[in-house]
């Protein structure tokens, strides 16, 4: 295994934890959710979801920041010798990062706040808020992903 091959595998894994766990969220559970459970229980699952993912979401941001830019190091000597596609990849990355901490640090709190207090219409308004956003975000990793499998020369 070349010093190369573990920091590449553990950044492919982290980008499959964040964006594989947002496709689940948004093509199965949700779906599921919605047939199955009336407002008050879908909400308290969703809330207890985001509490599990988030964690991973954290371990997954913090592993991809940190491979690669060793990667980048590794491979292109830094940003200055990267391909365009890595720059955009890169960018891409922040403003999924910045998505996720406006969902974390501001909608779930609000999510929790009036789950706990019942207020149900409240609630279910901050879950729609979260769901777009999370949509958005899993249309951006989705798109770094195939990306990256393509790996244009440009």
């Amino acid at each position: 295994m070349t010093l190369y091959a573990l920091p590449y595998a553990l950044h492919v894994l982290a980008a499959l934890v964040w964006v594989g766990g947002m496709f689940f969220a948004w093509m199965v559970l949700r779906q599921a959710a919605g047939a199955t459970l009336e407002a008050p229980e879908r909400l308290r699952l969703w809330v207890a979801t985001f509490d599990r993912f988030f964690v991973w979401v954290w371990v997954a941001v913090a592993v991809l920041a940190v491979t690669g830019i060793g990667l980048l190091h590794m491979r292109f000597e830094g940003f200055a010798g990267a391909p365009r596609y890595v720059h955009i990849m890169a960018g891409l990355y922040l403003v999924m990062l910045a998505l996720f901490l406006r969902v974390r640090l501001l909608n779930l709190p609000q999510l929790k706040r009036n789950t706990t207090a019942e207020r149900w219409p409240e609630a279910g308004a901050d879950l729609a808020r979260i769901r777009r956003l999370v949509g958005i975000n899993l249309l951006i990793g989705l798109a770094v992903v195939t990306l990256a499998a393509a790996r244009p020369m440009f």
